[in-house]
C-alpha cells in the first residue's frame, strides 16, 4: 500500500520544516527535497529555506562538521569517502574542508590501525601479497594510500 505524502500549506509549512530541521542536522539539498515532497514551491520555497537559514535551523557548515564527525566515529570512514558524501548531498567545497580539517590526525591514524586490526585478525607483520589485499581494504574504506602505507610500516 503506497503512502500518501500529506501537503503542507502556507500556515503550517514554517512549523513542520522547522520541527524537521530541529529534530537532526540536515542539509540544504534534503530541506529542498521534503519542502517539494510536500507540495511547497517556488519563491515561498525560497522564502522558508532563507528564514531557516536566518533562524539558525539550517547551516552547511555545522550540518558538514556533524555528518563528518559522526561517520568519522561510528562507520571509521576515511576523509575521501566523507568528502565524497558531502559532496553528493550538494556540500559546498567550503564546508567539507572545515568539516574534515576537524578530524585530527592522531584519531585519523588510530581508525586506520582499527581496520589494519580487524582486517589482519591482530596480525601486524604482512607480505607482499597480504599488504596490497590490506591497502585495497582501506582505500575502499575511503582513507588515503600515503596514511595507509605510513601506519602499516609504523606496525613493523
Amino acid at each position: 500500500m503506497e503512502k500518501s505524502i500529506k501537503k503542507w500549506n502556507r500556515d503550517n509549512a514554517a512549523i513542520n520544516i522547522e520541527r524537521y530541521c530541529a529534530y537532526q542536522e540536515r542539509c540544504h539539498d534534503e530541506v529542498r527535497t521534503k519542502l517539494l515532497s510536500h507540495g511547497i514551491y517556488g519563491d515561498f520555497l525560497e522564502e522558508l529555506i532563507s528564514d531557516l537559514i536566518q533562524n539558525n535551523f539550517l547551516n552547511e557548515e555545522r550540518f558538514a562538521v556533524m555528518y563528518a564527525g559522526g561517520k568519522f566515529r561510528i562507520k571509521r570512514w576515511g576523509r575521501i569517502k566523507i568528502q565524497q558524501a558531502l559532496k553528493q548531498k550538494g556540500v559546498s567545497s567550503y564546508s567539507v574542508r572545515v568539516a574534515l580539517e576537524n578530524i585530527k590526525d592522531e584519531d585519523y591514524a588510530e581508525a586506520i590501525r582499527y581496520w589494519i586490526q580487524k582486517r589482519g585478525n591482530g596480525k601486524t607483520d604482512f607480505d607482499y601479497e597480504e599488504k596490497n589485499d590490506m591497502v585495497r581494504y582501506i582505500l575502499s574504506k575511503g582513507f588515503e594510500t600515503d596514511w595507509i602505507i605510513k601506519i602499516l610500516n609504523e606496525l613493523k
